[in-house]
Parts: C-alpha cells; structure tokens; sequence
C-alpha cells in the first residue's frame, strides 16, 4: 500500500487496501464495487471542497439483497422499545430506573468538523455526535441494542464504531463500516455490565482515534449502581498537532508525532479549558459526586487525579465491583476507563489533573470542580498562621520577630509626620515579599522574573503589571486562565488561585512591582480587601 500525504491534509490510498477490508468486513456496497470492477484504483481523502469523486458503479444486482452481506434485522424479541438518550460531555443521561430489559434504538451521527483546540487554535476533528468525546451513552445489562451509525454526507472519509460493550467481531466494527451519505444498523446485546470505550476502527486506527473519534457506553447493572447527587462525563486525550502548543491557526494532524508518542495536546473532552470557568463542574457541599472518566488515547495512560479530593469509591478499569476505597489517583490506559465517587466536604475550587503533571499544566490536561458551600473547619481550617521559621536559630528569632514588631509599631508612629519612612515599609514589604514569590511564584515566572517563554508570561518590566493595579490583585485572588499579551508576546495557560493572606498577597506584589528593574508604589491590606469586597459585590 502506498501512501502519499497531499500539499493541503490527507492521504492518496493508491490500491486501497482500506475498500477491500471493508468488504471483507461486510460492508455490502463495497463488496459489489469490488466484485463488479475489479481493482480499485485510488481512494482519495483530502481536506477540499468538494467530496472526492464516487467511483463509476457495475450493473449488478443491489448489493442489499445478498443476504451475506446485509443480513436483515434481528430477530425481533417483544421487548419494549425506548430510543436512546444521548448527551454531549460533560453530561450524562439520567439513571435507568426501569427493572426490564427493553430494545433501545441508538442513532449516532458521524461528523468532520472544524472545532476550537485551544484559543487561536482549531483543528478538524472527526467526530461521533459533533462533540469530543462522542456522546455518551447509556443502556441496561441485558438490553437489546439497535445501533444506527450514519455518516454525514459533507464526510471526506469512511468510519465505523468498535464498541467494547459488543461481544462480536470487532466489537460492531464489522458491521459498521460507513461511506460518507450512508447509514449502517447492527444490533447487539449488552451482556456485560460496565463502562466501556467506544472508538473508530477504520484505517489508520491511531488517526481516526486522535482525531475524536471515541466515547463512552455505560452499561448500567440490572439491580443499577447506588445513588448519588451529581454524574459528570470527562475523557481524556491526544491530539497530535503539526505545530507545537499554542501555535495558532488551523493544525493538520502529524502522523509522525503520533507514530512516536510525542503529542503537543494532552486535553480533558477535547480541548484546552474546556472544565474551567464557566464550563467548570459544579458540585455543593454534602452532595456525593460520580465521575465516569474515560481515556480515548489512542497512545498515553492517564494518571487521573484531583487536587484536594481523595476518591472514596473506585471502580478500576470500568468494572462493577468496587476495587478500592480511599484512592488518591488512579490509571486508566489507553482505551479504558473508571468510575469514581466521592463526597463533596470542603468548598472551594478542585483541580483536575493527569498527573504526568506535565501535561496538565503544559498540554491542557486540567479541568476544575467548584464545589460550593458552607466552611467546615474542623475537616479544613485554611492557613491559620504564617510565621517566620528559623529553625537552629527559633529563640534568637523569638528575640528578631520581638525587635520587629517593635521597629513596625515605630514605623506606624512616624510615619504620619515622616514620609521617608514610607521607604522603609515598602523595604520591610519586599523582604517579605520576596518570601513569599519563592514558596508559590518562582517555579512558573522563574526567581528573575523573567517567565518561560510561550508558557508562563514576564513579570519583570511586564507592561501588562503595569497596565493595571487592580487587576494584579484579582489574578492572585482568583486566577486567570486564557489568552494574554505581555510585551506583544502571547501568552496562553493557567494560573490557579493563590491561597494566601491578605497580607502577604500585599508583600508578594509589591515584591513583584520593585524588583527585576520594575518601580511602583506598594500594595497595601486595605488595597486588597478593597479588591476582593468588589468581585464580591459584582
């Protein structure tokens, strides 16, 4: 098989193998173009504008009306007949609460569209429903499923769906081989209970997987899973990019990084930032939350963590039985998934991560949970005390920690007759501060200030800082993620909250704002209450 990429995406198939396979497959149409023409010359799936050229039919009989090559429907059992609910990531369909099997009707849409990978960055994906990952779908142990797999007509490829619930050939693969404006039905029963992967099976693989092409299919036990308060749907992914993180524009896919496991993108459901924000899970205080988190791959495994949750309950591999209790992160490979629970005690922002840490903070693999509430301070108090350590030296620093307070009364007196003395406190602010930027800033902006460039901006001689003071304090209080300019360079990536005090988010700016060559006047405690009471009230 010789494969010749194009100038624009895609890739000449001179002698296809993959028409052949389809009709070894049983895909019916195929198999008469086969038999009826011979050889087929060339397939043709290009990024154009137009679809390629259907190649010329042979007068034969309709290939539907061979029996071995579409079989008929199966035999029709007198169950009820429901169709599918069907939800887009992060939402799940409701628990099945009925106590019988029934014939549940899927229809599951093929679609190649362009979608947003990032800001400034898109990409064609391939996709089951329009969404990445596909929709998610949910069904009863013993069910009796009609699965209809449709190929949008604008499609430039063939695809089909290997459904690990699917105790067949290919687990559906087989018998859904699909021509763009065609449709493919087989029906299976969902012996086993459990959260399966769905993907494309269609040559190459790896391709149609990295582009989208995968989802999750729960089946659900007949006596159904305990109750819980909330159900979300994450999945992981790679998405091998010809250009690197961040590089704006459309993106091609790039075989050879995908071939050698290099990825540019590690992504929650499909795209940098898309579980924070706005689009983050919600969960209150007291609510029991289930996560059923799959991994399309098609290449890494997946360290699934979140940061200040500890799993309760895991269901290791998509199983049924619970396999742990009290996990803090658990693996789920390529093609595979679980299920975890856990209870929602302390309020506040939870982070997401696969903790190949980075590809959470450096290829997009982080999302975020809000969970809201009343405090609980015995089961977490927040920072209660922020002192000065010594170590060897603590007594001669009890004597230190004396003198200063003593110098910092001194200085509250004077100053309100000495303006020189305002120099000094911004001194003592900055030594403090300096503290601080090396426990929780310099890893990201580096101890020059100077940032790593295309991941974490500048602060030093930063005309963003300097833009605004106010804004300053609400990225330490609340974070900031999404696209900014610093010194017209782009800048696209995540910085959580700052669990800090109000006095040291003081320190550290003002630290920041007269150092690395930087001037400006010092933040004050009432500068940053003012802030913070005014995101409140908005």
């Amino acid at each position: 098989m010789k494969i010749i990429k194009s100038p624009r995406f895609g890739y000449l198939v001179a002698n296809s193998l993959l028409l052949a396979g389809a009709g070894v497959l049983g895909y019916a149409p195929v198999r008469a173009l086969l038999a009826g023409a011979g050889t087929v010359t060339a397939l043709v799936a290009a990024s154009t504008d137009e679809a390629p050229a259907a190649a010329p039919q042979p007068e034969t009989t309709p290939a539907a009306a061979d029996p071995n090559d579409a079989r008929g429907p199966a035999p029709d059992l007198g169950l009820p007949v429901e169709q599918a609910v069907l939800t887009a990531p992060p939402h799940v369909p409701l628990p099945i609460t009925r106590k019988y099997a029934a014939k549940v009707v899927v229809h599951l849409e093929v679609r190649e569209i362009v979608r947003r990978l990032a800001d400034g960055v898109e990409y064609l994906f391939w996709t089951f429903g329009g969404d990445v990952p596909g929709r998610f779908m949910r069904v009863r142990e013993g069910d009796v499923v009609e699965f209809h797999l449709e190929n949008d007509p604008s499609s430039k490829m063939p695809h089909n769906i290997d459904l690990h619930a699917v105790t067949g050939p290919g687990g559906g693969a087989a018998s859904s081989f699909t021509a763009p404006g065609h449709s493919s039905q087989f029906t299976f029963q969902a012996l086993n209970p459990g959260l399966y992967v769905y993907h494309c099976a269609t040559a190459p693989v790896g391709m149609h997987i990295a582009n989208g092409m995968y989802g999750l299919i729960l089946v659900e036990p007949a006596a159904g899973l305990p109750k819980v308060d909330r159900e979300y749907y994450v999945m992981q992914g790679e998405v091998y990019t010809a250009g690197g993180y961040s590089e704006e524009g459309l993106q091609s896919f790039d075989m050879a990084k995908a071939v050698d496991e290099r990825p540019p993108y590690v992504v929650f459901n499909g795209a940098v930032g898309s579980l924070v924000g706005d689009n983050a899970l919600t969960a209150s205080v007291g609510e029991t939350v289930r996560l059923y988190v799959g991994n399309g791959g098609p290449n890494l495994v997946s360290s699934f963590h979140i940061i200040g949750e500890i799993f309760d309950t895991v269901y290791q591999e998509g199983g049924t039985v619970p396999g742990q209790h009290n996990v803090q992160t658990t693996l789920i490979p390529a093609g595979g998934s679980a299920i975890v629970e856990f209870k929602a005690d302390v309020p506040g922002t939870y982070v997401l991560v696969d903790h190949s840490i980075f590809r959470a903070f450096n290829k997009g693999a982080l999302g975020m949970l809000k969970i809201s509430g009343p405090e609980n301070r015995l089961i977490y108090s927040g920072k209660e005390i922020d002192a000065v350590y010594l170590g060897s030296a603590a007594a001669a620093g009890s004597d230190a920690q004396k003198r200063e307070a003593a110098l910092q009364a001194q200085i509250a007196e004077e100053i309100k007759t000495n303006p020189k003395i305002a120099t000094l406190t911004r001194q003592a602010q900055v030594e403090r501060g300096q503290r601080v930027y090396m426990q929780t800033c310099f890893a990201c902006h580096q101890s020059d200030g100077r940032g790593l460039p295309g991941i974490f901006p500048p602060l030093a001689g930063s005309d963003f800082l300097k833009a605004d003071r106010e804004r300053a304090i609400r990225i330490v209080t609340r974070g900031l993620s999404g696209p900014v300019t610093v010194n017209g360079q782009a800048f696209n990536s995540i910085m959580p909250p700052q669990v800090l005090t109000d006095q040291q988010i003081a320190d550290v700016l003002t630290y920041v704002t007269n150092s690395w060559g930087n001037t400006g006047d010092a933040y004050s405690v009432d500068d940053v209450r003012r802030v913070k009471a005014a995101a409140v009230s908005q």
